[in-house]
């Protein structure tokens, strides 16, 4: 199991998002094992950097893939990597750009610094009997593309252009993250939460007070259920299905009873 985990990891760092998604629908059922489950970890985040002029909240898409590995009862560890993650701030000032030596465009436009990340948590997690749960602990993040983005759009005009800054960004990242979320389908199906991470180290190398911050929308689903998990699903359907029933049949002796009282 070790050694699958290694090369799902290894496989996901190497090749594009397409394949990242395809190698993760193929390796799901062999990672998921009772005491294990493997999914596709996906949702949009609101992300701002304090030390900044700007306080406006850049909106990006995540992707990625996570682990809830089971500790004892109740406890789980939340692990695994958002391999498609961008943090940073949006309408960059004229001050944000003066200290950034971004290039200014003739153009009326918005600014914004978006940071790609692989982002790692490794939170402790506790489910509650009613299929909320809540987590805590720290999250990791390795930074490897950064740009100062601008667009403008004039009378049906756009006009988008991109500088790299990777130089001016400290590679790595970390900071406390903590979350609640709810599973669907009586504790079996996807699972959806929130999550909040505040950095604690700089972002830029010259700026000191320069934290990430972002809040997570998430959505999890779980691929390849053990067969303990699919028995749970089975008899979870099984029993909607005779409620279902059961229901019918009430409804046709009350129509029946009524018609009976009328003849």
């Amino acid at each position: 199991m070790r050694h699958k985990i290694l090369l799902i990891v290894f496989v996901l760092f190497s090749v594009s998002m397409q394949s990242q998604v395809l190698i993760a629908l193929l390796l799901g059922k062999s990672l998921n094992t009772g005491k294990i489950e493997f999914g596709l970890d996906g949702g949009v985040n609101y992300s701002s950097l304090s030390g900044m002029e700007s306080s406006s909240y850049l909106r990006k898409w995540n992707l990625g893939f996570f682990f809830d590995i089971k500790m004892k009862e109740q406890w789980y560890l939340n692990t695994g990597v958002l391999v498609k993650s961008e943090l940073g701030l949006d309408a960059l000032t004229e001050s944000d750009l003066e200290f950034l030596g971004a290039t200014i465009y003739d153009e009326e436009g918005e600014y914004n610094q978006s940071i790609s990340y692989f982002l790692v948590p490794a939170l402790a997690r506790y489910k509650f009997d009613n299929n909320m749960y809540a987590e805590i602990g720290p999250q990791f993040g390795l930074a490897y593309k950064s740009h100062i983005k601008f667009h403008s759009k004039i009378d049906g005009i756009e006009i988008n252009g991109s500088e790299e800054n990777r130089d001016m960004i400290n590679r790595f990242d970390m900071g406390l993250a903590a979350g609640a979320g709810y599973r669907l389908l009586k504790g079996l199906g996807w699972t959806i939460g929130l999550r909040y991470y505040y950095g604690f180290l700089d972002v830029y190398k010259d700026r000191s007070g320069t934290k990430n911050s972002s809040l997570f929308l998430k959505l999890n689903v779980p691929i390849g259920a053990s067969q303990e998990k699919k028995d749970q699903i089975k008899e979870f359907k099984n029993s909607r299905n005779e409620k279902k029933a059961e229901k019918k049949a009430a409804k046709k002796a009350i129509k029946k009873q009524k018609k009976s009282s009328n003849g």
